[in-house]
């Protein structure tokens, strides 16, 4: 624990570089921290906190940078997230009001938003597949002998399938086709097998049998989906070209991303700090991460920037867009 000078001194520093990227020097830490103490105190001070492992020098006759330790520290002594500037929340009570269409384009779209308010980037990733209870089950003629199987999720994305149908399937028989898989179907989740029920007609079964099969098993192969935005507008927080040309080619790899946010999540996180969340590519970052809920199943709202993130204006932005994603996509 840090008593209460050390810990000012701290959060001065961290405060500063996260604003300025420069070097802090003890001399303006005792100006801005209003402690009626001298520099010469204040350095002293820092050179404690540097030897505990919560500033670092990053060469003679610099000032003090803040370490994983001391971000670490900051963000546990936030009481609450930041509060986002009247603009910014309108903009995000005005996208949510306007948004609709196809669930795919509101989360990429969601995902810009996150990141054009933080200028980090942002991650949005779906519920799991296999989770999603179906709502709706449709069954539309196309053409004499094809239709397209329609199966509408709890979590806003709509299933599409192509059939081939045999001869004499008439819209009657579609119709009677979709009461069934409706009866069924609505209410479950896409982890179904094969089973057909019949309706004590032999063309209609074989419908019934066929939109199975084009669902059955499907979701299994599908990854989950990820949406990302701004990812240029994170690069201008690191300084090495070699860290940027790393962590881009981190997070094109989707499967590590989610994975990471997953994991943040899983161990009771907000968030995760450089070496703190386990991935070497990632040691220059952090991750603030939230949930999403739709009907019991829970998607992923997710920032990455530099450990010199703005951690109270990330958590206050990840912590609305997630809150009015989750209603927005719950409303349907």
């Amino acid at each position: 624990m840090l008593d209460d000078r050390k810990a000012a001194i701290l959060r001065v520093v961290v405060q500063e570089y996260i604003e300025t990227a420069q070097p802090v020097g003890s001399a303006h830490v005792a100006q801005a921290a209003s402690l009626a103490v001298s520099s010469a105190t204040v350095r002293n001070e820092m050179a404690v906190l540097e030897h505990e492992g919560y500033l670092v020098q990053p060469h003679t006759s610099a000032g003090r940078i803040p370490t994983d330790k001391g971000y670490r520290f900051f963000v546990d002594q936030l009481t609450a997230p930041g509060i986002l500037e009247a603009e910014q929340r309108q903009r995000v009570r005005d996208f949510f009001e306007t948004a609709h269409g196809e669930i795919e384009r509101m989360l990429h779209d969601t995902s810009r938003l996150l990141s054009s308010l933080t200028h980090y980037a942002a991650v949005v990733v779906s519920p799991p597949h296999e989770e999603a209870i179906i709502r709706s089950v449709q069954v539309v003629g196309l053409a004499p002998r094809v239709a397209l199987v329609v199966v509408v999720l709890a979590n806003g994305v709509v299933e599409k399938r192509t059939i081939e149908l045999g001869e004499g399937v008439d819209d009657a028989r579609l119709a009677a086709a979709a009461a069934r898989l409706s009866a069924h179907l609505v209410g479950q989740t896409l982890s179904i097998g094969g089973r057909a029920w019949s309706t004590g007609d032999e063309l209609t079964d074989t419908v019934v049998t066929t939109a199975l099969g084009s669902l059955g098993g499907s979701h299994a192969a599908e990854p989950d989906q990820v949406f990302m935005g701004g990812v240029a507008r994170m690069t201008g927080g690191f300084d090495a070209v070699e860290t940027v040309r790393q962590v881009l080619g981190t997070l094109e790899q989707q499967y590590v991303v989610v994975t990471l946010l997953r994991d943040v999540l899983d161990r009771g996180l907000s968030v995760a700090i450089g070496s703190e969340h386990g991935l070497e590519q990632l040691a220059t970052c952090a991750v603030v991460v939230a949930p999403y809920e739709v009907e019991g199943m829970s998607g992923t709202v997710g920032l990455l920037g530099p450990t010199r993130m703005n951690y109270p204006l990330a958590l206050a932005a990840v912590a609305l867009v997630s809150q009015r994603l989750g209603k927005r996509l719950s409303e349907g």
